[in-house]
Order: C-alpha cells, then structure tokens, then sequence
C-alpha cells in the first residue's frame, strides 16, 4: 500500500475523489456488465432464430439413408440452438454478478467518501481560520510595536497626560498581541491535529482505493476469462453436435438408397401398349400403329349444263337441277 502514500501532497483529495467518482459513473465493471448482457440477448435472439429454422422441413421428400443424415441435422441443429439459450442464461448470470460486485464497491467507497469530504471541509475550514487569526496576529503585532515606540519617542516630554494615554494604549496593544498570539496559536494546534486525523484518512481511503482497484482489476479480468471459456465451450459444442451429422453423412450410401427407391416404388419393366391410329371413316386399325396414307374418295361435281331450248326467254334452267337429290359433293 505505500505506493498509495504517493496522494498525500497538494491535490491528492481532490486526485483520489475523483478517481472514486470516475470509478462510480464509467467503472469498467459496469461497462462490462452491459456489454455482457447485451450479448445475452444476443445469442438468446440467435438462439430462438435458430430453434425456429430447425423446425422447418427438410428433405421430407427423401428417403433412407439420406433422410437420417437430413433427420439427424434438423435434430442436431435443435440442440445447437438449445445450448446458445443456456449460453445467454450464463451470460446473464455473469452480468449479474458483475453488477452485484460494483455495487459491494459503490457501498464501500460511499463510506470512505463521506469521511474524506467531512474531513476535507474541516481541514479546509480551519486552514481558513488559522490564516485569519495568523493575519490578526501580525496586525496586533505591528500596533504594538507601533504603541511601544510612540512611548520611546514621547520618553522626554513633561506632558504627564499624554504619556499615560501612550502607556495605556501600549499596554492595550500589548493585551491584544496576547491574545491574538494565543488565538493564532490554538487555531495553528487544531489546525494540526485535523491534518493529522486528516492524512490517516486519506491514507486509509488511498488504501481503500487501491485494495478495491486490484479487486476490480482481478475480478473484471477473471470474468472477460469466464466469459471467453464460455464462447469457447459454445463452439466446442457446437462441433460436437454437427460431429454427429458428419457421421451419419458418412453412413448415407447414395447406391442403398437407389436401390431402396427403386424397390419402394417400382411400377414394373414392361412399357404401356402403343397407342395405334384408328381411322374415323374406315374404322378400320394399322397393325403398327402409324397412320396409312389413303387417296381421298372422288367427288362426283355437277352434271354437264342442259341444252337451252330454242326462242325461248326462260332462263331458269341455268339455276336449276331436275334431280332433287342432287349435291354439289357426292360420296
């Protein structure tokens, strides 16, 4: 602790309160905690993305030995999502006990605090006080030496009142010289005695200060540690979980699962009978059942126009056919 005594000059109060300050509003500690806290819910959000996306199907259309490797993912990928909960539980717990630490320190340092500020102020005070009366003392000091010689100068005059009004004022110097000498004097043993009370404390709080700086130091490195070995854990378990997939992987074998899809769904090696052409007009079958190429039945057209008879006007029979079964298109 004697590097602590290093604060006890001019200015070391003030240097030492105000590391404690700094230490109660931007300590590592709770920096830390935070951080660690808002990793927590980090991997918790991680962890539940990951829960969910295992739930999703996978590879429902495969079968055999590749439907257990894809099986054994979605089962493997569960349980890594399940770790990366109790990794964040872990987490909090360790943020936890980060806050519960700063606040042992804060409670501590809030007692040591108070003493130097009361201390502090009284030392302050009576500084003040001292100098005062230290002030007072000189002025009284110099009045009486200024009475003393006004009394050596008049030493020869025959003006028996005045020299009386000399004495008296020199002796009511010399009076006020005491006095203001034995004021400055009990201010200036007091003043002591509260710099005496004060420098013990402020070794104590420069004690208390650096006992509570190796605590944090060592205890905000072994939690960065814990913290780290956590990670480190998470991915070692991790590997082991997807070891397991690894494995079944190694026992697909893409020939057995072939041979499992071929058997299971198998529809026979006989192909279906060909479709043969079947003709509308004839009904009748190719044997090989492609269509035959067959001529067009001949269309009977109209008859040879009739003769037009002879001085006649009627023309009607260029638009007329005797026969009333008679079409354009005969079969």
């Amino acid at each position: 602790m004697v590097r602590m005594r290093c604060f006890v000059g001019n200015g070391g109060n003030n240097r030492i309160l105000s590391a404690f300050g700094y230490a109660k509003t931007n300590s590592s500690g709770h920096q830390r905690a935070a951080t660690t806290a808002r990793r927590a819910s980090v991997e918790e959000k991680y962890a539940k993305e990951l829960l969910s996306l295992s739930k999703k199907v996978c590879g429902h259309s495969e079968m055999n030995t590749l439907k257990r490797s894809l099986d054994m993912l979605k089962l493997q990928t569960e349980q890594v999502s399940l770790s990366h909960l109790q990794l964040a539980q872990n987490m909090r717990e360790e943020a936890k006990k980060l806050e519960d630490f700063k606040e042992k320190q804060k409670e501590a340092r809030k007692k040591i605090e108070q003493q130097m500020d009361a201390l502090h102020k009284q030392r302050s005070s009576q500084y003040k006080k001292t100098m005062d009366s230290k002030k007072t003392y000189d002025q009284k000091c110099r009045d009486k030496e200024e009475a003393d010689q006004n009394v050596n100068r008049n030493t020869n005059t025959n003006n028996t009142k005045h020299m009386e009004k000399l004495y008296a004022k020199a002796q009511q110097a010399k009076q006020n010289a005491e006095e203001a000498d034995k004021l400055y004097q009990q201010n200036v043993t007091t003043l002591g005695k509260i710099r005496d009370d004060w420098i013990k404390e402020h070794i104590k709080a420069c004690e208390v200060f650096e006992k509570q700086s190796v605590e944090r130091i060592n205890f905000l490195r072994n939690t960065v540690w814990t913290h780290l070995n956590q990670l480190s854990q998470q991915c070692v378990t991790s590997d082991e979980l997807y070891e397991e997939v690894r494995k079944s992987l190694e026992q697909c074998d893409i020939q057995e699962d072939i041979e499992h899809f071929v058997n299971l769904r198998q529809t026979g090696d006989k192909p279906p009978v060909p479709v043969v052409y079947e003709n509308f007009y004839s009904g009748q079958k190719s044997p090989t059942g492609a269509p035959s190429f067959r001529m067009p039945p001949p269309v009977n057209r109209r008859g040879p126009l009739p003769v037009p008879a002879q001085n006649s006007n009627d023309d009607s029979h260029y638009s007329t056919v005797e026969d009333a079964d008679y079409s354009v298109i005969q079969y």
